[in-house]
């Protein structure tokens, strides 16, 4: 399993594509187009939103999973676009069970966070948090209802009965008509019904087989719905216990938890960032990484690396190995702060406050480390590394409480060590 030890974006998509070829199945259990994973292959950049990162490595099995909400518009354009460059996407497993994001959902999405003001979320604006939504209030429609006119119909206008009445009398906006609605999902059918199966028995029967099944998350432990920095968060589990709900795979066939941990900090959208970097480096961190959205092309708020963070994600997520990436982000200073617990009105915290309202408050107690001075672009074996910078990555793993076994160098498929096998 692989997930985000922070906010997202801290490199997901390159961890599942460097350890492509020891695995058969690669599965997406959580999120929709609201957040992404890039991958650079020989140069070439390949920005995934929906489909999971092995859909580029050749003979891998991409699965998108039945915690998943659709966009069926954006999950085709993907498939065209690799297409288009050259990428085999016949192999895509979709769940039956996935849910559909509906039209109603992005509008409802865009107008409901303009009317919260400042007290907007953040959101993408994608409709995620309304079709989750949906989903727990039992209206939702799944991938499985597009193939029975009649569900679908039953379902988008229960939908509308209630939605139609938000626009309209809270936004003053016009009414969605069913039928459109109904026409614009059934046009993708005969498209996704190669794609859609029972995934979860798929699943099951290849760990059968002694597969190895890699499940995927989107976002990250900070941003999920429960362990997250609510309300600033996502609307889902992107935590290790969602990739069972996620996927159907029980959590005693679960043996292996990587979480991706970059080697600052960043985030996208509002909410509290208690090590945030409001001046000249922080701009520097953000155009060295290039840390703009995947999704939304929105800059990063960037922050130095927040170890109580990580300690969280470690614990949260049983995690057994981390992927320390972006490292080479550092190359050009000389001394990099890392925050190691935090002060809450004059009391040191160790661990993540329990509270809204104290992490809100939080300042970051920081031990300084020296940096190294020269490029590590090039190094391919932990020995390769300067010494300062082998003391940055141990210092990072004795306070994290899991091995630190992968050290990004770079931004290429290549750029990469492993400093213990992960699979």
């Amino acid at each position: 399993m692989l997930v985000g030890a922070q906010w997202g974006d801290e490199g997901k998509g390159k961890a599942t594509d460097l350890l492509g070829d020891r695995i058969d199945y690669v599965v997406k259990f959580n999120g929709g187009n609201n957040a992404g994973h890039t991958v650079v292959i020989d140069g070439e950049k390949y920005a995934l939103h929906l489909l999971p990162s092995g859909i580029l490595t050749p003979g891998v099995i991409p699965v998108i999973g039945n915690g998943v909400v659709v966009d069926l518009s954006v999950l085709c354009q993907e498939i065209d676009d690799l297409q288009a460059r050259g990428f085999d996407t016949s192999r895509l497993r979709i769940s039956a069970n996935a849910h559909v994001i509906a039209s109603y959902n992005r509008s409802l999405d865009k107008v409901s966070e303009r009317f919260l003001g400042a007290r907007r979320i953040g959101t993408t604006g994608r409709g995620i948090g309304p079709t989750y939504a949906d989903k727990m209030n039992r209206l939702g429609v799944r991938i499985q209802d597009l193939f029975d006119e009649s569900i679908l119909r039953q379902k988008v206008e229960a939908a509308l009965s209630f939605k139609n009445q938000v626009l309209t009398k809270i936004y003053n906006r016009s009414a969605i008509r069913p039928d459109e609605v109904i026409a614009e999902l059934m046009s993708y059918t005969d498209r996704l019904r190669p794609m859609v199966t029972d995934t979860a028995l798929e699943l099951s029967q290849a760990l059968d087989r002694g597969k190895v099944v890699l499940c995927e998350a989107g976002q990250a432990t900070l941003l999920d719905v429960d362990h997250g920095t609510y309300p600033f968060v996502t609307s889902s589990n992107a935590t290790a216990g969602g990739a069972c709900t996620g996927t159907g795979i029980p959590p005693t066939r679960i043996d292996r938890v990587v979480a991706v941990l970059k080697a600052f900090t960043s985030r996208v959208g509002e909410g509290p960032f208690p090590t945030e970097l409001n001046d000249a480096t922080g701009d520097y961190l953000r155009e060295v990484g290039q840390e703009y959205g995947t999704t939304t092309g929105r800059p990063r708020r960037i922050g130095w690396l927040d170890l109580v963070m990580g300690r969280y994600a470690q614990r949260i997520n049983g995690v057994t190995d981390f992927a320390l990436t972006k490292l080479d982000n550092y190359d050009g200073l000389d001394e990099i702060p890392v925050c190691v617990a935090y002060h809450v009105n004059g009391v040191r915290h160790d661990e993540m406050p329990v509270s809204q309202s104290d992490f809100h408050h939080a300042t970051p107690i920081y031990e300084t480390l020296p940096g190294w001075k020269q490029d590590i672009g090039s190094a391919r074996s932990y020995a390769e590394l300067p010494d300062n910078a082998q003391r940055f990555v141990e210092f990072v793993e004795a306070r994290i409480g899991a091995r630190i076994s992968i050290v990004g160098v770079g931004p290429g498929r290549e750029a990469v060590i492993e400093r213990h096998r992960v699979l």
